[in-house]
């Protein structure tokens, strides 16, 4: 694994122990008792994989294809996702279906035909990740306006180090 997918995979485990702290938090709040919640280290790894793989681009793109056109078949959807290998697509959807958020139905004609749905549960994850869509589209110019001040700050520390 290349150094790059070393320092994603401990980001990624940083934000899932935060947001398993968070949540933890959250359930205390409405009475649930705190040990319970991070005592239980199934729970704990459930979580964490599941955070690693929604915040997946590729699940997230699946999702919103999927929650806004119904059924899809596999060609369509690669279609509507834009940019994904056959490959990527293939293992996403497999992994999907693993999770029980996608349905995959293949019917019985010559070429074979394969569609794909969501479940209640890929339904109930996609509306949980409307929220961070609605957060990014009213942050977002915040957002550009920060990366465009770090990068003029960036190159004005570059150029106060070489003189």
């Amino acid at each position: 694994m290349g150094k790059k997918g070393i320092v994603a995979r401990t980001a990624g485990k940083k934000v899932a122990k935060h947001v398993s702290e968070t949540a933890a938090k959250k359930l205390v709040a409405t009475g649930r008792p705190r040990d319970v919640v991070e005592n239980d280290p199934k729970v704990e790894a459930l979580v964490r994989e599941i955070i690693a793989r929604v915040a997946d681009k590729w699940t997230m793109l699946v999702l919103e294809v999927l929650e806004e056109h119904g059924v899809v078949r596999f060609t369509r959807l690669g279609e509507r996702v834009g940019g994904v290998s056959q490959k990527m697509l293939t293992k996403t959807v497999r992994q999907m279906e693993r999770d029980g958020l996608v349905r995959r139905t293949v019917h019985p004609v010559i070429p074979p035909r394969v569609e794909y749905e969501l479940t209640a549960l890929g339904s109930s994850l996609s509306e949980a990740f409307c929220g961070v869509w609605v957060w990014a589209e009213t942050h977002g110019e915040e957002i550009e306006r920060a990366r465009v001040a770090f990068e003029r700050d960036a190159v004005k520390r570059r150029g106060s180090t070489e003189g």
